[in-house]
């Protein structure tokens, strides 16, 4: 098996962690936005989760030459016909970090029974080489979102949002047992094989076997 490098399409640090965590063992170099510091940033306006990482993907791929690893993710909540979705990073407007969206998450939800509050972590990754994307994979992790805010781990959305059978949020879980069960963690598990048999020199065609 032969040695690469990829580029993790991420400046976000707890991303990156659940990354690492998870390609772990494979004989790769992991290198991230911060190591391309002058690269552009692409316009994820895509209408899909799917459609924004690929985007990214390419888009990284082409600058740099290298495979590389995006993916995009957010907080599908039923109540909320699927907001905020692919506006996840962005809910509160522009420039909003994750305790505005957090605080506005929760107002939203103000009139909705904790029994109606059933929502989902969405993520697709797609990994590229610089003319075309070579595999892609997703996962989900289904939990209700609660009012009061637990927990010091994670990132983003993940004080609020409780799986119900673990008794947690996936801010007071720790990063290895969130990395088991996390949407992102479950679509880098399915893309690690994709990986694998491209490190082994296998046909692009048969990646998404």
């Amino acid at each position: 098996m032969r040695s690469a490098t990829i580029l993790i399409a991420t400046a976000n640090q707890g991303k990156l962690g659940e990354v690492m965590a998870i390609l772990a063992g494979l004989p790769v170099h992991l290198t991230t936005l911060e190591d391309y510091p002058d690269l552009p940033v692409p316009v994820e306006d895509a209408e899909t989760f799917e459609g924004n990482a690929k985007r990214k993907a390419l888009h990284y791929a082409a600058l740099t030459g290298c495979w590389t690893l995006a993916d995009d993710s957010g907080l599908e909540v039923d109540a909320l016909g699927g907001e905020p979705g692919v506006h996840s990073a962005r809910y509160a407007g522009p420039g909003c970090d994750a305790a505005a969206n957090n605080a506005k998450l929760i107002r939203e939800l103000s009139d909705i029974s904790p029994g109606q509050r059933m929502a989902r972590f969405r993520c697709v990754i797609a990994l590229a080489g610089p003319e075309e994307v070579l595999a892609t994979a997703s996962g989900a992790l289904h939990g209700v979102i609660v009012d009061q805010a637990r927990g010091t781990g994670g990132f983003g959305y993940d004080p609020h949002f409780l799986v119900p059978e673990y008794g947690m949020t996936t801010a007071e879980m720790l990063p290895e047992q969130k990395n088991r069960i996390s949407h992102r963690g479950r679509a880098l598990q399915a893309v690690r094989p994709a990986i694998e048999r491209l490190l082994a020199g296998s046909s692009v065609a048969g990646l998404n076997d």
